[in-house]
Parts: structure tokens; sequence; C-alpha cells
């Protein structure tokens, strides 16, 4: 790898992409931006790859909006295939998979079968594709030490996780024992409605479900957020990430969103990680493995932190997060049809189609209407998804 980390950005216009591209304008000796892909924001990505020197830009519909800013001098191509070929791009060491939805789980497969360092952002290529996304980390990992760009000591960093809690999580392993590992504690905020009851829940609009207090996010994570959905997906890809049974996973609220995760060893002992709620401290992280560069925010300032609560998580209240755990249990295809169910849902109250509480609802019928399999390949995961969608829509419309 050359001494300047050339990433590539997939969903460069979204929350993550955005928090990404300005931590390498901070860092622009260690990090060179040469790709960028987004869905509908053409337009916005072409203006990123003017100010931050992309060459090579993809947008991932099918059917993309009109271009009305200037191309001269980029390599724009449309679809899926095209934003998947960047990840193969010589030029490109690192790919930053901020997709939403499980049309990120085909650039995490392909960026791992190319050799490269998967930052994974995308909560859906383990949740959905964890079996296959696994064991091709590991063979990467395996190249890495091979070759002598892994790090001296610690993980070889073939895949780096994105998400606070995950990123927490892994850097509270780093030096220990795994075997000397209790159990993960991955904290919540508890959302906006934390402490609601279901009936008071029954009215929900999506603005007030978009008012999330702690974090700053894209629509179809922060609804995630306050169902607890995102949690539910989070356990399932810390159980993963990390080789951990789901009954060694567990999911407290801490309402201040400091502490981003924890890990518990089995002297009793527990590892937390703190910092300020901003994406772009574990983004950095996943980029400098294993050095640590320079903060790009305010770090966190323990003197006007105030308190720290921690409650349990309220699994009867907010169903998603039992739900979750439940498929992560089972295994097999049932993640990859809870997920599509979920998505759908997110995108029907979104759109005023489906209440706030029909997003469980409609989750729990299509994962009791799926024959479970075990995971075999992108195609097979591909059509549970399309049958669970379906599925979905169906039960939405009629209720």
């Amino acid at each position: 790898m050359s001494q300047c980390k050339r990433i590539a950005v997939l969903g460069s216009t979204g929350s993550i992409g955005v928090q990404t591209l300005d931590v390498a304008r901070q860092h622009a000796s260690e990090l060179q931006v040469v790709a960028l892909a987004c869905g509908r924001r053409v337009d916005t990505m072409i203006e990123q790859a003017r100010a931050c020197g992309a060459t090579y830009v993809a947008c991932g519909l099918e059917e993309a909006p009109e271009v009305t800013a200037d191309l001269t001098g980029l390599d724009y191509a449309v679809g899926m295939d095209a934003v998947v070929s960047l990840v193969r791009l010589p030029e490109v060491d690192i790919v930053v998979n901020a997709l939403v939805g499980a049309a990120g789980l085909r650039a995490s497969y392909e960026t791992l079968r190319a050799g490269k360092v998967l930052a994974l952002a995308n909560k859906e290529s383990l949740v959905v594709g964890g079996d296959l996304i696994m064991p091709l980390a590991a063979q990467v990992d395996a190249q890495r030490r091979a070759s002598g760009v892994a790090p001296a000591v610690g993980p070889a960093g073939a895949l780096m996780p994105i998400d606070s809690e995950h990123g927490a999580i892994y850097q509270c392993l780093l030096g220990e024992e795994r075997k000397e590992v209790s159990c993960l504690w991955v904290t919540a905020s508890g959302g906006p409605f934390r402490g609601r009851t279901r009936s008071e829940l029954s009215d929900i609009t999506p603005a007030q479900a978009l008012a999330h207090p702690t974090w700053n996010m894209g629509p179809k994570i922060t609804i995630d957020s306050s169902t607890l959905m995102n949690k539910g997906l989070e356990v399932i890809e810390a159980h993963h990430l990390f080789n951990m049974p789901y009954d060694r996973i567990k999911v407290v609220v801490q309402p201040q969103s400091a502490i981003h995760s924890m890990v518990e060893f089995t002297d009793g002992s527990v590892k937390a990680h703190l910092g300020t709620t901003d994406m772009r401290i574990p983004i950095q992280f996943a980029l400098s493995y294993p050095k640590r560069w320079e903060a790009p925010v305010e770090p966190l300032d323990f003197t006007k932190l105030g308190s720290l609560e921690f409650y349990p998580a309220d699994t009867k209240t907010f169903r998603c997060l039992e739900l979750a755990r439940m498929a992560g249990t089972a295994g097999g295809t049932l993640p990859c049809a809870m997920n599509a169910a979920n998505e759908v849902a997110v995108a029907s109250f979104l759109a005023g189609e489906c209440s706030y509480l029909g997003i469980a609802e409609t989750v729990e019928r299509v994962m009791d209407a799926h024959v479970n399999a075990a995971v075999e390949s992108l195609e097979q995961l591909a059509a549970v998804d399309a049958a669970s969608r379906e599925a979905a829509r169906g039960f939405i419309a009629v209720q």
C-alpha cells in the first residue's frame, strides 16, 4: 500500500460519506480520495469530486437522474455494476462502504474479493451476508499478514467497522485475549421515545421519529434508532465481527451517548470507549488504523459531561430489538428476510403509508412467514430479499 492511503467512498453524499470526506480533507497528507459513488444526488457528488480531486464517479441507480454539472475530466458511469467496479480499481486501497440498505452487501463482498480493506458503515453487509463476508475478511487478513502490510501486533485490519459501537468494541479489544472476554456491552441512546408506552407511540409522525436526541444521522438509520432496530442490527453485526455468541452480547441504554460501547472481561473488569458524539472519530480510526491521527473534532470535556445514566432496553415496547436478536440467533436467511421487511416498512412509514408501530408488526409477520435456509450465495440472498420485500408490501397494504 502506498504511504498515502487511497480511498473510494460509496455513498459519498450521505451523512457518513460527507463526514468521511471531511476527515480526508483534514488529513490530506494521509488520505487521497480517488473514487465516489452516490444514489440520486449526482450533481452533489460531482461537486464533491471537484473539491476532493476524485477522478472516478458512479451513480448506483440504473436510471440515473439528469446530470447538470460539468463532467469534464471525470470518469462517470451508471448502475450498481459501475459502483462495484470502483472497488476493483488498482488505484483504490480502502473502500468506505456507506451505502444504505442491502444494496451495500455486493459492494462489501467484491471489495474483499479484490483484496482491499473494507471500512464498513453498511450494516446490512453483515446482518444479511455475514456468513459470506467474514470468511472473505479472514482471507484478506491472511494475505495482508503474508505480504507484510498488516500491523506487527493486533488485527490485520481487512475489515474496519465504522459504526461507533463496533469501532468502540474493536478498540477495547486491542491487546486483549479473546478467551478472557466475558461479554460485549452495546450501548444505545434509547432514541427520542425512551420511556414511552406502546399506546403513546400509536400516532408518532416521521418528523417526531427523525428528531434524534444525540446523533446526526441519515433518515433510515435515525428511524431504526428510534425503534431500536438499529441496536438489533448492531447485535447481529457484533456477533459476526467479534465471533461472539448472542447470549454474550448485551444492550444497555446510555442516554448521553458518551459511552459508545464496553467490553467486560472474565475477572469482572470492564473497558469502556468514550468520546464526543461525532461519527468522524470512528470514521477516522477505521482509516488511520493502526495509527491515531489528530482529533477531527473537539474532544469530550469530562468536566462538562455531568452524569452517566444506564437503563435496560425496553424490548416489549420497542419490539424490533428482540425481533432482530431472534433472527440473528436463528441465523441462515432469516436475518435477510427481517432486514428486507424493515427497509420496506421504514420507507413506507417515512412516506406516510405505514404506522410507526406497523414497522415492527410488518417485520414480525414477514419473519413468521419465512422458510429459513442456510446462506449459500449472494444470488440466494438477493432472491430472499426480493421475496421478503414483496411480502412486506403486501402486509402494509392491508394494515
